[in-house]
């Protein structure tokens, strides 16, 4: 099912009494998914250090729903609402598969419907997985720059994970998860901010 919607307590956030509004968007066309696998683990990080509210938006679900519409008033009212969510998170967790050398089709597919000045200084987590280690600059050359085009505050490390690093689709490598650890870490600075609405681009 799309769209599942989770709270997580963690530690109490340093600047604001609320949870952290997170939205994770998996690229990935397939359920069980190692892409899935790697966004949960990261959610999970992230809520050991902030209180965290969590929408996970998989688009082997949601796939579905954006298919033939070019425009976003001809999405279905399920899908627009996954938009929304996209838009008015205070961070992104975004992953996607690598596909053909680049993130999957539908994955930008649906950030094709997203405002183009609605994740203007968006915190944003990047992560991706492929079959090897060949594939890991995906993040900075694929993944970064899209997020780059919204004017968002991409996070300062991402994290790749090769397929040899998941047991039964669950992350198993004590590498990975340090890495994960490391990413979290790194943007923690970064996440402690006062939870008010920026104000759009003119650009």
């Amino acid at each position: 099912m799309s769209g599942r919607h989770i709270t997580v307590v963690g530690m109490p956030s340093l600047a604001t009494d609320r949870p952290l509004r997170v939205v994770a968007v998996s690229g990935s066309l397939q359920s069980p998914s190692r892409t899935t696998a790697l966004l949960v683990a990261l959610l999970d990080a992230l809520s050991q250090e902030r209180e965290i509210e969590q929408h996970l938006i998989e688009l082997a679900d949601l796939g579905p729903l954006l298919a033939g519409a070019i425009r976003r008033d001809q999405l279905p009212p399920s899908a627009e609402n996954e938009l929304r969510a996209i838009e008015e998170a205070d961070l992104l967790v975004v992953a996607s598969p690598v596909y053909r050398a680049s993130f999957t089709g539908l994955f930008k597919h649906l950030f094709d419907f997203v405002g183009q000045y609605a994740l203007v200084d968006k915190p944003v987590l990047l992560a991706a997985t492929g079959g090897s280690d060949r594939h890991a600059l995906i993040v900075e050359h694929q993944i970064r720059p899209l997020f780059g085009f919204f004017q968002a505050l991409t996070l300062p490390i991402g994290v790749y994970a090769k397929d040899s690093e998941f047991t039964d689709y669950q992350v198993s490598d004590p590498g990975l998860r340090d890495r994960i650890d490391k990413a979290v870490h790194r943007a923690l600075p970064l996440l402690h901010f006062e939870l008010t609405p920026s104000r759009p681009s003119p650009w």
